[in-house]
């Protein structure tokens, strides 16, 4: 386990580093994806929106 020792003698113990990488562009297939979990999405809102107007105009 990687640690450091100070003057007083105290120790310090650090968690391990992760290893870093440069992230990747998404593909043409994610960003497709993305655009249908969008419109999806928006969608579902706009339908909860219009549902909870309607139920609320009942009485």
């Amino acid at each position: 386990m990687p640690y450091t020792q100070e003057e007083g003698g105290l120790l310090n113990n650090f968690a391990k580093e992760p290893k870093i990488y440069q992230a990747q562009p998404p593909t043409d297939g994610q960003k497709r994806t993305y655009i249908y979990l969008g419109v999806a999405a928006t969608a579902l809102v706009g339908g909860l929106i219009f549902v909870a107007f309607s139920v609320s105009n009942l009485s």
